[in-house]
């Protein structure tokens, strides 16, 4: 069953009267990982959003379908849009101390999005919620469970953003830039992370990202944007070796500096 289906999927901006995305398609199944390139502006994160239904103010899907197991999207109310994030498709987003509570301690927030989500006790959803700090290898999850934001490291609280994310066990996971702000070392740990879930949960991984070491790293399947249009895709070794257009050939020659080559060589041909 397809997890994530988006078709020619038009986004508007209806103050500037323009279409700032414009027929972008793809399909997630379980198990697979979509990766979307492309420089800031290129329509990624609005892709995103409309599928989570929570695009900005003055921006609207203006043509296309977006179908959430099997479900078309539009026309969804408040309360069912409260049902399907986080129990059904979760995101995890660049900058983890946006997301995150810092009057409450790190645990209670997993373990509140459990209560709710999944009607579990307070004991049970403490458990659950330890659980799954271990789950995303954080050291010493009891501790972790106990402690605040500010205690915490870049890396470890996007382990904890993660960790409330797969809480309710959603079959969707978007991972909106998820990793830049990290050094590489933690974002290579974060990117291990990610596939691990996706081989023992079958998750379905969408990943956003500029960065094309990530997308070799990660996905099975990438699309190019710029200016809004889907401008290449297809599997990622055939993407990532042999590109086609233009923009994609400069996309590769700008990581290369960047240590590319090490990636493109663990991709399979």
């Amino acid at each position: 069953m397809t997890a994530l289906a988006v078709r020619d999927l038009h986004i508007r901006d209806l103050v500037g009267d323009r279409e700032i995305v414009r027929g972008v398609s793809f399909e997630l199944t379980p198990g697979k990982v979509v990766g979307i390139v492309g420089e800031s502006g290129s329509g990624k994160t609005l892709t995103c959003r409309a599928a989570l239904g929570i695009l900005p103010e003055h921006f609207v899907v203006s043509a296309g379908s977006i179908e959430i197991g099997g479900r078309d999207i539009a026309g969804l109310s408040d309360a069912e849009w409260t049902g399907l994030r986080g129990s059904t498709i979760s995101a995890v987003f660049q900058d983890p101390a946006s997301y995150l509570n810092p009057s409450m301690r790190v645990g209670a927030q997993i373990a509140e999005v459990i209560r709710v989500k999944k009607r579990a006790s307070r004991r049970e959803a403490r458990r659950r919620a330890v659980e799954l700090l271990a789950a995303v290898h954080l050291r010493d999850p009891a501790l972790v469970y106990e402690q605040y934001t500010y205690e915490l490291s870049g890396g470890m609280l996007q382990r904890v953003l993660i960790a409330a994310a797969i809480a309710a066990d959603p079959a969707v996971l978007i991972a909106d830039e998820a990793t830049t702000a990290l050094d590489v070392i933690v974002q290579a740990e974060i990117l291990d992370l990610l596939a691990d879930l996706r081989a023992r949960a079958g998750l379905a991984l969408l990943v956003v990202s500029h960065d094309l070491a990530v997308i070799a790293q990660l996905c099975d399947e990438v699309l190019v944007l710029r200016d809004g249009e889907v401008v290449e895709r297809g599997e990622t070794a055939d993407v990532l070796h042999e590109p086609r257009h233009e923009y994609t050939r400069l996309l590769i020659s700008e990581h290369e500096q960047y240590g590319l080559d090490k990636y493109l060589e663990a991709v399979d041909v």
